[in-house]
């Protein structure tokens, strides 16, 4: 059975929304996209090197699909080790309206998503099953308890609008932190892995 990530790159309040540029997703009247640029690294790159070489399959939301596929297959550089699993591992799409997608090796996943997604965990037998992006997907998930690690890289920027990888009223949850670094250009990259119920207490006082 695959672990299934999420790997995102979120801003210090946590907007994912259009990291990689304005024509990404302008949806909402969102104005700032391409915020993650100025901070894109050397460290940023061999984190993702990292991730990318541990995935066996890509579990991707409509969106961020259609924004990869718009790109990926161009980039036909053989030392191009994102290029190469993104153009050649199953990438499995959610969504109601794709019918006959022309990237290699895709498949698009229908009917109950968390049912379709358990299984898709226990039928990939190498690597992980990857979601990268796709806030709404996972937003849809995280009930569930389906995503095992989280991998947020977080700029160290603010934006005050646009769509945020953690809903408002979801369930209280706890994590654990697992991995930490910072990147040369102020990146904290963090690694969770979901903990059960978030817990309380109190600094009061005994009476």
């Amino acid at each position: 059975m695959a672990k299934l990530t999420l790997t995102a790159f979120v801003t210090l309040d946590g907007v994912m929304q259009a990291p990689g540029g304005p024509e990404e997703d302008s949806s909402g009247g969102f104005e700032c996209g391409g915020w993650m640029v100025p901070f894109a690294d050397e460290d940023t790159m061999a984190f993702m090197h990292e991730v990318f070489d541990r995935t066996g399959a890509f579990l991707l939301g409509r969106r961020t699909y259609d924004i990869f596929s718009a790109y990926w297959p161009r980039v036909t550089d053989p030392e191009d080790r994102i290029a190469a699993r993104l153009n050649t591992l199953p990438k499995h799409v959610v969504s109601t309206t794709l019918r006959d997608p022309e990237w290699e090796n895709t498949t698009v996943v229908p009917g109950d998503v968390a049912a379709e997604v358990a299984r898709l965990k226990e039928r990939t037998e190498e690597g992980e099953l990857q979601i990268h992006g796709s806030g709404a997907l996972a937003r849809s998930l995280m009930p569930y308890d389906l995503i095992d690690e989280y991998h947020l890289l977080v700029h160290p920027v603010f934006l005050g609008c646009g769509q945020r990888l953690l809903p408002d009223g979801g369930p209280p949850t706890a994590f654990e932190l697992t991995g930490a670094r910072t990147t040369a250009s102020g990146v904290a990259i963090h690694t969770y892995r979901p903990a059960g119920h978030a817990r309380f207490g109190s600094f009061a006082l005994d009476a």
